[in-house]
């Protein structure tokens, strides 16, 4: 009796197998049939509209039939695919940014697990006759942010970004007949006559908004092979000339720095710092975009107008630079439709797929993006297109060293740099020694 049970029930068992796979036989029938190809597209639900990733599906479905995407999109997509990524089953395009808690893009990176997608960049935009390179901002594909490897190749295309710059009245600057400075000079000179009218040059939030402006300062003064070095701890990079000329200018800018400003330079007061612009009482301070709706109850001067612009060039005619922070497309080595995905990634740089975005306010490094913004985005995205040149991509990642911070030991500084306690040649040393240590621990 046992032995009949048991046989019944293995012949259910093996029924139900046999039906799986011919459901999945038919289900490839029919795929090969109609001859389409499902590519799995994965991406963060972060502040934008969700349903921008479901519009997207549909209008690259319409203008490719060939092609059905699965798409999942989720806030916490590392928890989402992770496990069938262990198991073997990648999807073929990701989009999820470096900097996140669970560090799975930074995991890939590490093991050399992202494909590469340089040839993309010479692709033409699906449905258009322009490459991709073409489309993109100039400098988003020049960094460790896209190129983790500093190897020339790119294996991470960027997507949505938010510029960062010296924020500033220009309803104030208009008043006093006052040109927004285009070079270190010219700013030094305004701060001489902003300083007879009792108005300080310069503030800031807190330290740690020093990295975006330290960040465009090694770009200008050294160029982006200077700066990857800068990032990837490069032997006495820190003692250098470029170096050193970086150091001075925050040490000048220190000294026309509000004096309240390292008061209140804490996570705690940042925002009175912030105020002082708001209130004519500072000229500039570097931020970020967000800048204008933390500060939107604020009370401010008669008149008050954002403005924006990229840091002051170190000569007449130099690069200007303003740090860019985004997130990142990427596409896994070990995904089954690389051609199809790489395909995907040239149509999300689409006008199509741009206007998209751009309604729920993801904004991509193209040409001309800013002519599709309105408000004070519109001026903020435009500095690109303005002849400022983007910048982006922080230091390598390395081992925990014990003791040893880069951004405490770079921008943290600074509030004893403005105060004196320290002068420039010691902070300039300190970041050198610091550089040593992470140098050996770099991964």
């Amino acid at each position: 009796m046992n032995k009949k049970f048991l046989l019944s029930i293995l012949t259910i068992v093996f029924s139900l197998i046999l039906m799986a796979c011919q459901g999945e036989e038919q289900a490839s029938d029919d795929s090969k049939a109609s001859g389409k190809q499902t590519i799995h597209v994965a991406a963060l639900e972060s502040a934008y509209s969700n349903e921008m990733w479901t519009k997207l599906k549909d209008a690259y479905e319409k203008a490719n039939p060939d092609i059905t995407v699965e798409l999942t999109v989720d806030k916490n997509l590392e928890d989402t695919i992770s496990p069938n990524m262990k198991a073997g089953t990648y999807p073929d395009v990701v989009m999820l940014a470096t900097g996140r808690k669970l560090a799975l893009t930074e995991t890939l990176i590490k093991d050399k697990a992202l494909e590469d997608l340089t040839d993309v960049l010479d692709m033409n935009v699906y449905g258009e006759n322009t490459k991709v390179k073409d489309k993109l901002v100039p400098g988003f594909t020049e960094t460790l942010a896209t190129n983790p490897y500093n190897d020339g190749k790119t294996y991470m295309a960027p997507m949505f970004y938010s510029p960062t710059g010296l924020f500033y009245n220009a309803n104030l600057f208009e008043e006093k007949g006052w040109k927004v400075p285009e070079t270190w000079d010219e700013m030094w000179d305004l701060g001489e006559k902003a300083k007879k009218e009792d108005i300080a040059l310069f503030t800031y939030p807190t330290t740690g908004y020093f990295d975006a402006f330290f960040y465009s300062l090694l770009l200008e003064v050294g160029g982006p092979d200077f700066y990857n070095k800068a990032m990837t701890y490069e032997d006495n990079i820190w003692e250098s000339p470029e170096a050193k000329e970086a150091f001075e200018i925050v040490g000048k800018l220190a000294e026309y720095t509000e004096p309240t400003t390292v008061a209140n330079a804490n996570d705690k007061d940042f925002t009175k710092n912030q105020q002082l612009i708001l209130d004519n009482k500072a000229l500039f301070m570097p931020n970020g975009t967000w800048v204008v709706g933390e500060m939107a109850e604020a009370p401010r001067a008669d008149g008050f107008e954002w403005g924006m612009t990229a840091l002051p060039a170190v000569e007449e005619n130099g690069d200007r630079y303003a740090f860019t922070f985004f997130e990142q497309i990427w596409v896994p080595a070990a995904a089954k439709n690389k051609d199809a995905a790489k395909e995907f990634i040239t149509y999300v740089y689409s006008d199509e797929a741009a206007a998209i975005f751009a309604e729920s306010g993801a904004v991509q490094p193209i040409e001309g993006i800013s002519s599709q913004l309105s408000d004070d985005n519109k001026l903020f995205y435009s500095i690109y297109d303005n002849g400022a040149k983007a910048g982006m991509g922080g230091f390598a990642a390395t081992d925990a060293v014990e003791g040893v911070s880069m951004a405490s030991t770079l921008f943290g500084t600074i509030d004893s740099i403005v105060s004196g306690d320290k002068t420039v040649s010691e902070w300039q040393k300190s970041v050198e020694e610091a550089s040593d240590q992470l140098r050996k621990a770099m991964n």
